[in-house]
């Protein structure tokens, strides 16, 4: 069984045994600019998922575009994740708004789900840029 990624906060299998097309050597699926719909960050990027009517979505892309512009090398995507199921399914998105740290290879580093404190998500973009991450 393949397992993507482990959830930090409650050691949860993310998205396990499901086969995707693009991975790295480590056997690791990697986000690309075609999966999020936009240009990932040289050195890192933030991934939030929304939906129309979540209000938290609203103040999470507040933060996450504050910090992107506060980090050289860091781009903040949002994604619909209405319109996004296949890849909401994939990456076992269950509610919005989730947030995916990825670092420059499109690895997924961190994730959270709910508004994320802006403390935290600098600390999730320290090591996507260190390349600290589970694996």
């Amino acid at each position: 069984m393949l397992v993507l990624r482990t959830d930090r906060t409650s050691g949860a299998a993310v998205a396990a045994g499901r086969r995707t097309q693009v991975r790295g050597a480590d056997d690791v699926r990697r986000l690309t600019a075609a999966d999020l719909g936009g240009e990932p960050g040289e050195r890192a990027t933030l991934v939030q998922f929304s939906s129309a009517f979540c209000a938290p979505c609203r103040a999470t892309r507040r933060t996450l575009a504050e910090v992107a512009r506060m980090v050289p090398g860091v781009a903040h995507v949002e994604i619909d994740a209405e319109a996004r199921l296949e890849l909401v399914r994939e990456l076992g998105i269950l509610k919005t708004p989730t947030v995916l740290v990825l670092d420059a290879g499109g690895a997924v580093v961190r994730r959270a789900q709910g508004q994320p404190r802006r403390a935290d998500v600098i600390a999730a973009l320290g090591e996507a840029v260190r390349g600290r991450h589970d694996g």
